[in-house]
């Protein structure tokens, strides 16, 4: 017998309550564990609007000791101007662009409404194949009718996979059809490391192979789609309302809203690809494009891009030395006519990119004939204006007279004094 606090407690008596104790202990602490366990495992996907924000996040690389985790696997920077390529780390392998894909399903697109066989008024019916399709999504439903440019808009601001399947059927009869427009098209452009598999860049299924693009190919695919001033529009619109406002477009590009000038153009994600981006952004007069794909997150994917385009607008700048109009300094000798010169000006803008500092190394060469005889017509072509880096010729464009001249009497062109 034990004695506690003046009680009497048999071994047993004792041995009870530690028992039933630690059940009690046992029976409150472990579903606190599992609960812990819960909240740390990674969540499913749920129904959103912008799938690509709620796709499962690609395990991360552990990078070895003392060694900087990879931002991304490749990625380039060019001026969109002349195509000139200011930075590139493994920018010719070709990898999963992802929803990167739509630049050409819209390029394709955009190239038939200019060409006349297709209106962005024209309206598309949607089919049970492209309700079907997965991703991001605007929910067509089979049978409902959209105008090409409402499945336009969602391509290029909502990266919508339905719109982009009913769109190829509607243009080329089937998506497989359109997957073969769209290669031929890539070769055209000389785009050598790409190869189209989809419409739309969703992971390839069981036997399907992925899509694949070089960092190289996608910015000067995202090049040749600037060219386009609706696509590039839409590539820029954070936000817009679809279905009669039923539905709004969100873009998942975070340029967009976080960085100054960005105003394009396509972003992508899968497990396999990472997270990608083709981006643009403007400033004076020099606009670059940014291709980064195969971050493991999209805080490392859009601050790699931006990184990378503050170093480009840091270090380069759009000098333009001749302005379209803008008086050159230098009239244009006239023979047999009321007045003597007349005026010039380029007939369109010489731009040069050059590193910031460098302006003394470009030369302006005016090109102007001894005579140009009356009548002389304004807009008339009177020579040229070549301007030079450093010795070798980056731009030439004629110069026109500002002005007319009319030819002088008979008498004054005989006996000019």
């Amino acid at each position: 017998m034990y004695v506690e606090g003046g009680r009497q407690r048999s071994r047993r008596h004792i041995g009870e309550r530690w028992w039933w104790g630690m059940t009690l202990a046992i029976a409150l602490v472990v579903p606190s564990l599992v609960d812990a366990q819960q909240r740390g495992r990674t969540p499913s996907p749920r129904p959103a609007q912008n799938a690509e924000d709620v796709e499962e996040r690609p395990p991360r690389k552990k990078a070895a000791k003392g060694e900087k985790a990879e931002a991304y696997k490749h990625a380039i920077l060019i001026d969109a101007e002349s195509g000139k390529v200011l930075f590139e780390k493994d920018a010719h392998t070709p990898s999963p662009p992802a929803s990167m894909v739509k630049m050409m399903t819209t390029l394709i697109a955009m190239k038939r409404i200019q060409e006349g066989s297709l209106q962005l008024t024209d309206t598309v019916t949607a089919s049970r194949w492209a309700q079907q399709m997965g991703g991001s999504q605007v929910y067509l439903k089979e049978g409902e009718v959209q105008s090409v440019e409402n499945l336009l808009k969602a391509i290029m601001i909502h990266s919508a996979n339905d719109a982009t399947a009913a769109l190829a059927e509607h243009i080329a009869g089937s998506t497989d059809a359109f997957v073969d427009l769209m290669n031929a098209e890539a070769e055209r452009l000389g785009l050598k490391e790409t190869y189209y598999y989809s419409v739309h860049g969703l992971p390839a299924a069981a036997g399907q192979q992925d899509d694949t693009m070089s960092a190289s190919d996608l910015a000067f695919l995202g090049r040749e789609l600037l060219k386009y001033p609706e696509a590039a529009k839409w590539g820029s619109t954070i936000q817009e309302p679809f279905r009669d406002g039923q539905f709004t477009l969100v873009n998942p590009n975070h340029l967009l809203r976080q960085y100054q000038g960005a105003d394009g153009i396509k972003t992508g994600f899968h497990n396999k690809a990472g997270f990608c981006v083709t981006g643009s952004a403007k400033r004076g007069d020099l606009r670059l494009i940014v291709v980064v794909m195969g971050s493991q997150t999209k805080r490392d994917c859009f601050g790699s891009a931006s990184q990378i385009l503050n170093q480009g607008f840091s270090a380069y700048r759009m000098y333009v030395p001749v302005k379209q109009g803008e008086h050159l300094g230098k009239d244009a000798p006239v023979r047999g006519g009321v007045e003597e010169q007349v005026a010039v000006a380029p007939t369109a803008d010489v731009k040069v990119l050059i590193k910031r500092g460098e302006e003394k190394k470009v030369q302006v060469e005016i090109n102007i004939p001894d005579r140009v005889s009356a009548p002389v017509k304004v807009g008339q072509v009177v020579g040229e204006v070549i301007v030079k880096l450093e010795g070798v010729e980056v731009g030439k464009v004629p110069i026109a007279a500002a002005g007319d001249v009319a030819q002088a009497s008979l008498w004054k062109r005989w006996w000019p004094f």
